[in-house]
């Protein structure tokens, strides 16, 4: 390893190791040394649960006690039964008072054993020094006023100690007539539950206190709740978190001894039970955890997550390894090169890490399964993806020079003329436009030719008898085969062909029927078969007459980009795709891998495949030697790319053992990450339809049982919206340096690009459970479709396009009113989802408008006629 790579090495790591000091760092606040006013208790051990009749035994709530003594002066009960009726007698030997409280809800049976219980507790207990009737009884709807109101009586009437109720303070705002009927004011001051953000907490606190005193001047105010969580989720602009809670507290129980308010923190003890009731937020409001360990000092700085150590640890060996062999590898690279990629794979590795830990250290994950068997995997998948471009976008960026780079021969170079056989195999296709490659190949300036030309599965004799009768005239090197209903798909015809080649052909040559081609092509690529070792050689897919056509022009751009950019990359490694048009194959090799697989639906990869395999090397000369037609329509365009996905998980099915590392199946390394990460991106396609699904189903859930499903959690969400601009920025980056056409076209390229999204995702789909498809031909001369046509073409994309808008809408509008930051984002998650059938759409509408181009195609087809 160069020093160059070692720097770029070293840098990366410790500004990994900085990053995760920096978001750990410790937070120094204003310290408090005192003794707690007074405190909620509820003594719930880890497993314990109300709900389910799990309550603490009287040696757990002594043991709390203990552990409270010289601590706190009051606690405070919230209900008078299952043990809680002896804390005023365990509390007093350790010198704590008790503010009890009775729990009231709907049932009536319950309340009144919860009253007298309070009663008796108060009459008998020397240390019961104030009651609460009640706990946001009326906020849940519980009671009513005039209920609460005579419950209130009856105990003021039984009791010599201040009575009251405890109620969020706007509750008593908006029933000002609850005040007359109690001794003090018990409100509940909670800015975290009203999505005030930590900076602005006391001051929010201090002004619905004050405003408490406006309201009920005769009234002594008390604090009855005041806390912020350490973990869980955040509601608004309020974030749960050990710093933020040891923050608030601080500065509460200063601003609390300087200006004598009364108050009760909430809580002494963290309660698991509680995710139940308020998600898991609900668990985290002690200053104790539930193991009863002090979660953080009132006078020390404080560090959120103090194992973060152990997570830069890991997410430093994780990357270490790759980055390593990255540096070390691509010396070619410039230092830049390798400081951008190293970088990705740093954060992609600590983001790995941050987003398995984090939810399971301040516990908010979701559930179990959900997490690690959709959430984590798909977020893996999407860095995976973005890693795959970023590492095309480094070597086409920052390489000093491009390995493979092959030139075409001159044409007065070549010396040695080997024969070529020159396989068209056609479908169905339109005579005139046949035809117009059949002159094409007949001006090649090359001595030592034949072209054969193979007719399959056309019913129509009126379509392939002019293409026969033209081929007579051109003389005897084109032979015309027709072949009726023909087995294998193209594959099939070529290998009918093989069996009709010269047998003293040394090259095949294949071309799709729709091609004009260049009359040096042979001269220009025939002398790398020289090289023994050459299997086939390999010119780029090229177009025609799309300059007047918008739909037309746009899929040519997005053609152009596989052929110039993911071409070109995977030339560097000697694992380019062999693409059944303007390819060059030495007939021996073809024949010792066993000719085309007719199995296939993408006979050419296929081979291509099988070729890299036996130890052929393969050439690919960025250079255009000839122009097809683009598909009429977008439904013609989308058939060939379902056709060409499905191929790939056919290909990956057949050859997947091939393609693992440590198989010795004769692909390189090189080679087998080239075949993986090219077919990557389309099952992220497959898996974001799954996720697009699940999203709409989540979204339902939202709206309309809010009470069972909670916003999916920002980490996950937030990568979603980044991955999708990263791939927008990584398209249109490459354009720009890689391909020759205007901003407008890079547009429209990438449009067109992700408006195939859907077919691809269906492709891989189906791929994955069916073993064959029918070959879907590309039809080309087609008519315009009409307007209307432009939308069924992508109705269902549409639908889904329709379904991602409504869903977001609702959501907006109908769910969750408690949480619109995590609203807007999921809206805009669906949004962005949206945006390839939107696209799709988009596409389809623009391959129905009229174009002068292809009117003029069509009079010219006509003409010859």
């Amino acid at each position: 390893m160069r020093a160059t790579g070692i720097a770029v090495l070293v840098s990366i790591v410790l500004a990994n190791l900085g990053v995760w000091w920096w978001m750990n760092r410790p937070h120094a606040d204003v310290p408090w040394n005192g003794v707690i006013q007074g405190i909620s208790f509820s003594p719930n051990q880890k497993d314990d649960n109300p709900i389910e009749g799990r309550h603490p035994t009287l040696d757990d709530i002594d043991r709390d006690l203990q552990m409270l003594e010289g601590k706190v002066t009051t606690v405070r009960t919230y209900s008078t039964m299952d043990g809680m009726e002896y804390v005023p007698e365990l509390a007093e030997k350790y010198g704590i008072s008790v503010m009890v409280g009775a729990w009231l809800d709907e049932s009536l049976g319950r309340n009144e054993a919860e009253i007298r219980n309070l009663i008796s507790m108060a009459r008998n207990s020397r240390n019961v020094k104030q009651v609460l009737v009640g706990n946001e009884s009326l906020y849940r709807d519980d009671v009513t006023v005039q209920q609460l109101i005579r419950y209130l009586r009856r105990v003021r009437e039984k009791v010599k100690v201040p009575v009251s109720t405890a109620e969020p303070w706007h509750v008593w705002l908006q029933y000002p007539e609850l005040a007359r009927e109690v001794d003090y004011v018990a409100a509940h001051i909670l800015p975290y539950w009203e999505g005030i953000p930590i900076e602005h907490a006391m001051d929010f606190l201090l002004d619905r206190y004050y405003e408490l005193q406006r309201a009920f001047p005769n009234k002594r105010i008390v604090i009855t709740e005041v806390g912020w969580p350490s973990a869980g989720k955040a509601r608004r602009l309020a974030e749960p978190s050990l710093v933020n809670e040891a923050a608030f507290l601080r500065r509460f129980l200063n601003v609390a001894e300087e200006r004598g308010i009364e108050y009760n923190v909430i809580e002494a003890f963290d309660q698991p039970w509680k995710k139940q009731l308020e998600w898991s937020v609900g668990a985290h409001w002690g200053i104790w955890d539930a193991d009863r360990n002090q979660k953080f000092s009132f006078t020390a700085p404080v560090v959120e997550i103090s194992a973060w150590p152990l997570q830069a640890g890991a997410a430093t060996l994780i990357a270490l390894l790759p980055l390593a062999w990255f540096v070390s590898r691509w010396q070619h690279l410039r230092a830049r090169g390798k400081l951008f990629f190293g970088v990705m794979v740093q954060a992609a590795a600590s983001l790995a890490v941050w987003m398995t830990t984090v939810p399971i250290i301040k516990d908010f994950a979701p559930e179990f399964g959900l997490m690690f068997g959709l959430l984590v995997p798909g977020q893996l998948l999407l860095f995976t993806v973005v890693l795959i471009a970023g590492l095309e976008m480094t070597e086409l960026t920052w390489a000093g020079r491009m390995r493979r780079r092959f030139l075409p021969f001159t044409p007065e170079s070549i010396r040695r003329f080997p024969k070529v056989s020159i396989h068209l195999a056609i479908c169905n296709e339109p005579p005139q436009m046949v035809k117009l490659t059949l002159d094409s190949l007949n001006r090649l300036d090359y001595p030592n030719l034949e072209v054969l030309i193979i007719d399959n599965n056309t019913k129509d004799p009126a379509v392939w008898q002019p293409v026969k009768e033209y081929c007579e005239q051109l003389g005897e090197k084109f032979r015309f085969f027709t072949l009726g209903k023909w087995p294998g798909f193209k594959a099939g015809a070529l290998n009918f062909a093989l069996s009709q080649t010269a047998p003293d052909a040394e090259i095949v040559g294949v071309v799709d029927s729709d091609y004009v081609v260049d009359k040096d092509w042979l001269r220009s690529l025939v002398p790398y078969f020289d090289n023994p070792r050459v299997g086939w050689v390999q010119a780029p897919q090229d177009h025609r007459e799309w300059e007047n056509d918008p739909f037309k022009e746009m899929i040519n751009w997005e053609y152009a980009g596989f052929f110039h950019i993911g071409m070109v990359a995977r030339n560097e490694d000697d694992a380019i795709i062999q693409h059944g048009t303007m390819t060059l194959i030495r007939k021996e090799a073809l024949a010792n891998v066993g000719n085309w697989g007719e199995w296939c639906i993408c006979e050419d990869a296929e081979t291509g495949l099988r070729m890299l395999q036996a130890g052929y090397e393969s050439v690919y000369v960025n250079r255009s030697f000839g122009h097809g037609l683009t598909p009429d329509t977008f439904l013609g365009y989308k058939k060939q790319r379902f056709r060409w996905a499905f191929g790939a998980m056919q290909i990956m099915k057949h050859h997947w053992r091939a393609l693992m590392p440590f198989n010795h199946s004769g692909l390189t390394l090189a080679q087998k990450y080239h075949f993986l990460a090219g077919w990557l991106p389309w099952l992220a396609d497959a898996f974001y339809l799954l996720f697009v699904m699940f999203s709409l189903v989540w979204s339902v859930g939202l709206v309309v049982a809010p009470r069972f499903f909670d916003f999916p959690l920002e980490m996950f969400v937030v990568p979603t919206i980044g991955v999708f601009i990263a791939k927008v920025a990584h398209h249109l980056f490459l354009y720009g340096t890689r391909v020759d056409c205007t901003w407008r076209q890079r547009i429209g390229s990438a449009i067109a690009g992700m408006a195939l999204t859907y077919s691809i995702a269906l492709a891989v789909w189906q791929g994955f459970f069916k073993k064959s498809t029918p070959f879907i031909r590309t039809p080309k001369c087609e008519n315009k479709a009409a307007f209307t046509k432009g939308f069924l073409m992508a109705g269902e994309e549409s639908l889904l396009m329709l379904a991602q808008w409504t869903a977001a809408v609702a959501v907006l509008t109908m769910s969750q009113p408690y949480n619109p930051t995590d609203a807007k984002l999921w809206a805009v998650v669906l949004f962005i989802q949206s945006v390839p059938f939107a696209a799709a759409l988009t596409t389809s509408m623009i391959s129905a408008l009229p174009s002068r181009r292809a009117r003029t195609r069509t009079q010219m087809l006509s003409s010859k006629v």
